[in-house]
C-alpha cells in the first residue's frame, strides 16, 4: 500500500537561505525581545554560528526566529538560513507559533548536572555569559560551599519567639512559601517568581470561627495547639482563587460552608470534579 504523501506534512522540510529584509515579522507575535535578550542572541550566533534556521510560511512570514532575525539585523548579516513550512495551514501556523515559544518552558534542569557542566567551562576559560545564564545564577552554581562551623546534621532548636515579617520569602530548595496576604496581587506575583503552577492545594480558613480549645474542655483531648484561626470568620476566598494562574485545585473546607465554597470557585472559572469526604467519628465542621 502506499502512503498518502500529500496528507503528511514533511518531517524533513529542506533548508534554503532568506534575505534578512524579505522576512515579514509575525504581527500579532505574543512573545518579546529585550534589547539586551538580542544582544545575547546576537552573541550566540557570533561565537557558535546561526546553527538554529528561522522558521517561515510561503510568503516568507517568520513563524519562528523573531529574535534571531533581530540578531542578525543587529550582525549585519544579510542572509540567514530558513525552513519553509508551507504545508501548515492558517491556523496551524498561529498555534505553532504559540507553541515554539512555550513548549521549551515545560522543560526542567538537571541542579547537580547543570553545575558540574558551568563548572568545567568555568575552568576552561569559556565566557559563560554566552550560555545565556545570568550573573546570578552563575554564582549560585559556581560558589563552593563553604565550611559551616557546627555538625551539618545538628538541628539548631527553633526561637521561643519565632518571627517572620510580611513580605518575607522562604527558599526552600524548588519551594517558596511567603509571610503575606494570598489574597494580594503583589504577594501572589513575588511568591510565585514567574512561575506558573499547575497545581493549587489550600487548606484556608473555612467560616466557623473553630475553637480547638473545645477538645479539652470536652475532655477528648489534652492537646497544646489550641491557637485560634486567623480569618475564621469567612468561607468565600474567591480573591484568592482569582490570582491562581493554573486550572486544578485541590480545596479543603468545611461542610457547612460547602456550597459558599463551591460558588466562590465556580465565579472563578473551576469546574468541580468531584467531592472527597473526610469519614470522621464526629462532625465538628
Amino acid at each position: 500500500m502506499t502512503p498518502d504523501t500529500a496528507a503528511t506534512p514533511p518531517i524533513f522540510p529542506a533548508y534554503n537561505r532568506a534575505r534578512v529584509d524579505d522576512l515579514i515579522p509575525y504581527a500579532q507575535n505574543a512573545r518579546t525581545h529585550s534589547p539586551a535578550q538580542v544582544a545575547q542572541i546576537a552573541a550566540s550566533i557570533r561565537e557558535f554560528g546561526f546553527t538554529n534556521p528561522v522558521l517561515v510560511d510561503g510568503d516568507r512570514g517568520i513563524i519562528a526566529g523573531h529574535g534571531r532575525v533581530m540578531a542578525a539585523r543587529q550582525l549585519g548579516l544579510v542572509e540567514v538560513p530558513t525552513i519553509e513550512l508551507s504545508h501548515l495551514t492558517p491556523t496551524q501556523r498561529r498555534a505553532y507559533i504559540l507553541a515554539d515559544n512555550r513548549l521549551a518552558l515545560s522543560a526542567g534542569w538537571d541542579d547537580e548536572m547543570l553545575r558540574l557542566e558551568l563548572g568545567e567551562l568555568h575552568s576552561e576559560g569559556f565566557d559563560l555569559a554566552l550560555t545565556g545564564f545570568g550573573e546570578d545564577e552563575l554564582a549560585r552554581f559556581l560558589l563552593e560551599p563553604t565550611a559551616g562551623l557546627t555538625d551539618p546534621d545538628e538541628v539548631p532548636a527553633p526561637p521561643e519567639i519565632p518571627v517572620s515579617r510580611a513580605g518575607d520569602v522562604w527558599v526552600l530548595g524548588r519551594h517558596r512559601i511567603i509571610c503575606g496576604d494570598a489574597t494580594d496581587p503583589v504577594v501572589v506575583e513575588a511568591v510565585l517568581a514567574g512561575v506558573r503552577p499547575h497545581l493549587m492545594v489550600t487548606d484556608p480558613p473555612y467560616g466557623v470561627n473553630y475553637d480547638p480549645a473545645w477538645r479539652n474542655r470536652a475532655g477528648l483531648s489534652d492537646t497544646h495547639r489550641t491557637g485560634i484561626v486567623e480569618n475564621d470568620h469567612r468561607a468565600d476566598w474567591r480573591e484568592a482563587w482569582a490570582l491562581f494562574p493554573g486550572d486544578v485545585a485541590y480545596v479543603w473546607h468545611g461542610a457547612l460552608h460547602a456550597t459558599t465554597v463551591a460558588d466562590s470557585l465556580t465565579s472563578c472559572g473551576f469546574d468541580i470534579r468531584a467531592q472527597i469526604v473526610w469519614a470522621k467519628e464526629r462532625l465538628v465542621m
